[in-house]
């Protein structure tokens, strides 16, 4: 890989943002050379999203300057961005569903020739891109919507390497993918950077920036607080005090000091199936345990608590929760057995976003302020600010909008809505995707508080280092089947990479 150069290729220069009530960018500074990785961190709020649509053309500063290429000039449209060569792959993917591969990736650029459409020469061309992504597996002509999630972002990088792209903004772009795919993404960032692009690398874990990054700029509260920091240079603890404004201790809260084996069973599940995705999954949960999900992308992790809560109509097997058996494929009854569920797709499955939050509270307990026909909505409110209370959501008020708080708050208003119907079992998909450094602690804390009163948990993550944090036993699935089950405690993170990759613990 060639190092960066020492010339700036994008200069942004005192950047000011604002919307009705606030200023999200308040005189912000970054350079970006060609041929480096930039890292852009910050907590939610910060005004990382805000200052990549301002690059990218989505909005307009209301203050500052844009350099690029040595050139003042303005991005006003996303669609002039692209033709200076900036694409941003944001971690909501703007693919059109319905469309296949090869008309995402030339979606406003079509191959054609005289006017007409050359559709065997594009999905030639997408094949080549695919390939050049690790991913010769995926179909030019398969329809984007099937894909899952994680094969989605590959298209969507796909997409912008079909243009002369100078500068790619990627915004959290290993959310969705598991160990193996941020090798792949990184081998492909490496490769890009070797050719002279320049990469600005948006993300809260900290141990990528360490292996990808070149150099860090921070945001906090709308403004610079750090730039051109050098990756190597700069110490972790140095980088969460600029990001919060203090020292914050990244561990996980302390497990108790016997493993949680004495309460009652609450959950049990035996040979569960679904057809084509997982079969013969077993396990048991008592009251105050901690059980973690460990495996890659598509091992079928998230279609088992899926199926467990109903969402999935399973093909075999049995789920029982407090001794009673529950039938396959009904959230209704899941959830009147007290079982809650926090889905990987927090944004599009467990909120409604423009609703206020005493709404995406309450929702599941509706009976419950109930009266003649009537909703109390004087009581839903008062009881949805007691749990945000609890649970410090912040900022305070449960008649905002669910969509002005950050990942990590959000997932809180998941979390209390279960609260609300007082649940015996919670399944937690990806609890902190989305979520910064310093809310990831709190959401810890909070799921260990949560056990100590008894809950029986459920935690599937795509980061081993969460699962074995969180969990009192880990369960290792790979390729649909749960290949090994241990405490946590028994079981480091070679040892689980070797699971999921070989299927068996290491001679």
């Amino acid at each position: 890989m060639t190092g960066p150069d020492s010339t700036a290729l994008l200069q942004m220069t005192g950047i000011v943002k604002e919307f009705p009530g606030v200023r999200a960018l308040d005189g912000v500074d970054l350079d970006v050379r060609a041929g480096e990785v930039h890292c852009l961190l910050g907590q939610n709020g910060a005004g990382k999203s805000t200052l990549i649509k301002v690059l990218s053309g989505f909005h307009q500063p209301d203050a500052g300057t844009i350099v690029w290429n040595g050139e003042t000039t303005s991005f006003s449209t996303p669609a002039r961005a692209i033709e200076h060569g900036v694409a941003t792959i944001y971690q909501e993917l703007d693919l059109v569903p319905h469309l296949d591969v090869t008309e995402n990736i030339f979606l406003g650029h079509e191959v054609s020739r005289a006017g007409f459409s050359q559709r065997g020469q594009a999905r030639k061309r997408v094949r080549e891109l695919l390939a050049r992504l690790g991913h010769s597996e995926i179909s030019p002509t398969r329809i984007v919507g099937e894909l899952p999630p994680a094969k989605q972002q590959v298209v969507s990088m796909a997409r912008a390497l079909s243009r002369d792209t100078r500068m790619l903004v990627l915004d959290e772009p290993s959310a969705v993918l598991d160990q193996e795919e941020v090798k792949n993404l990184f081998r492909v960032i490496r490769d890009l950077t070797a050719e002279g692009v320049a990469v600005v690398y948006i993300s809260h874990r900290l141990e990528e920036i360490r292996e990808i990054g070149d150099r860090i700029t921070v945001l906090k509260d709308g403004r610079t607080v750090g730039t051109g920091l050098a990756v190597a240079d700069t110490p972790t603890p140095d980088l969460i005090k600029l990001m919060t404004g203090r020292s914050i201790e990244y561990v996980f809260p302390p497990r108790p000091d016997t493993a949680r084996t004495g309460g009652d069973v609450v959950l049990d599940v035996q040979d569960l199936a679904l057809a084509g995705v997982f079969s013969g999954v077993s396990l048991t949960v008592r009251a105050g345990e901690i059980i973690g999900l460990a495996g890659l992308v598509g091992a079928g992790r998230s279609e088992i608590v899926e199926t467990l809560y109903g969402a999935r109509k399973a093909t075999a097997g049995t789920v029982t929760v407090d001794g009673r058996r529950i039938r396959r494929g009904s959230v209704v009854s899941m959830v009147r057995a007290g079982v809650g569920l926090a889905p990987e797709e927090r944004k599009s499955q467990g909120l409604f976003l423009d609703e206020a939050v005493f709404r995406n509270i309450t929702m599941s307990s509706m009976g419950r302020f109930a009266r003649l026909g009537f909703l109390n909505r004087r009581e839903e409110r008062r009881r949805a600010a007691e749990l945000t209370r609890s649970l410090d959501v912040r900022p305070d008020g449960v008649t905002r909008a669910a969509r002005t708080l950050s990942g990590g708050n959000q997932q809180k208003v998941v979390l209390a809505r279960w609260l609300l119907r007082d649940c015996r079992v919670l399944l937690l998909d990806e609890p902190t995707r989305g979520v910064d450094v310093g809310a990831r602690s709190e959401i810890y804390q909070l799921i260990r508080s949560l056990a100590d009163r008894g809950l029986a948990v459920v935690v599937v993550s795509s980061e081993i280092e969460e699962v074995l944090g969180l969990a009192d036993r880990v369960l290792v699935v790979r390729e649909g089947v749960v290949v090994h089950q241990a405490p946590a405690t028994e079981l480091d993170e070679a040892t689980v990479l070797d699971l999921v990759m070989e299927g068996k613990v290491p001679a």
